[in-house]
């Protein structure tokens, strides 16, 4: 821990399930701010906007500015802001992906025809309509950027399906594959993250549920890596791995991170 100056972690299976805190996620969150960690949370939450996430972190008392959390939707606002200032998007997911890319200035198209990209995210809401006038879009030219195509994210009832399953639908109707996935593993999710801690990437550890997304993303760029087994993954599933993509240390919970600290220092 004493290398660590930033921790970059996860929030589904990581601090909470469904509307579930994991229990002594918090503690733990604070255990490493009281040893000066910097911290950003890093999510493939696409169907949120960071004001939703400000909201239950706090519920669940923990604090955090908003600028500290990286959600999917922010990450694929701000690059449609950037590189695509003038297209207009049509989305399939809830209003968290909405209000993320209003925030950021990216215009929402009147009508499925009229744009020139389908943002697709986790959609708890769908109905058949919405994922009617989706492909509408893509029927009419839009290209197809994914917040992140993980294919379930853990619920306090169990793993729940997530974006794969709208892209997958979307992808075998209208015949075209998504173009761009914005969300972790990706570039975009580590160098936001960076640029908001301010510290390099040999310096940082990530914590989260994922192997797939998570561990890779911290392998790749030479982080720390600490995997939980309190969401996606289990113990023993790890032995199916690729050495390169295991993580440095696998924990129960979060809350572990408390023990881990407090040995090293006696």
């Amino acid at each position: 821990m004493e290398e660590i100056e930033g921790v970059l972690i996860d929030l589904d299976g990581t601090i909470w399930r469904g509307n579930e805190l994991i229990p002594h996620a918090n503690e733990a969150v604070a255990y490493l701010r009281s040893l000066g960690k910097r911290i950003v949370f890093v999510s493939n939450r696409g169907n949120w906007s960071r004001r939703m996430c400000h909201e239950r972190l706090g519920r669940f008392g923990i604090a955090a500015g908003e600028e500290d959390i990286i959600l999917s939707s922010t990450v694929t606002a701000q690059f449609l802001r950037k590189h695509y200032p003038l297209c207009q998007v049509w989305t399939l997911g809830d209003e968290g992906l909405r209000e993320e890319l209003q925030h950021h200035q990216v215009p929402l198209a009147p009508a499925p025809e009229d744009a020139d990209f389908l943002i697709i995210t986790l959609h708890e809401t769908m109905t058949y309509r919405d994922l009617d006038l989706a492909f509408r879009a893509v029927h009419h030219g839009a290209r197809i950027i994914a917040t992140n195509i993980d294919k379930t994210f853990p619920s306090e009832h169990g793993n729940a399906i997530d974006v794969a399953g709208m892209v997958g639908a979307i992808e075998a109707a209208a015949s075209r594959k998504v173009e761009l996935v914005l969300g972790k593993p990706s570039c975009f999710m580590v160098e936001t993250a960076l640029r908001q801690l301010k510290v390099p990437p040999n310096r940082c550890l990530v914590i989260g549920d994922s192997v797939e997304s998570d561990i890779r993303m911290g392998r790749m760029y030479g982080m720390k890596t600490a995997l939980v087994l309190t969401g996606n993954t289990k113990r023993n599933e790890l032995e199916a791995w690729r050495e390169k993509e295991r993580p440095d240390y696998v924990m129960d919970s979060i809350y572990d991170i408390v023990g881990l600290g407090k040995e090293i220092v006696q």
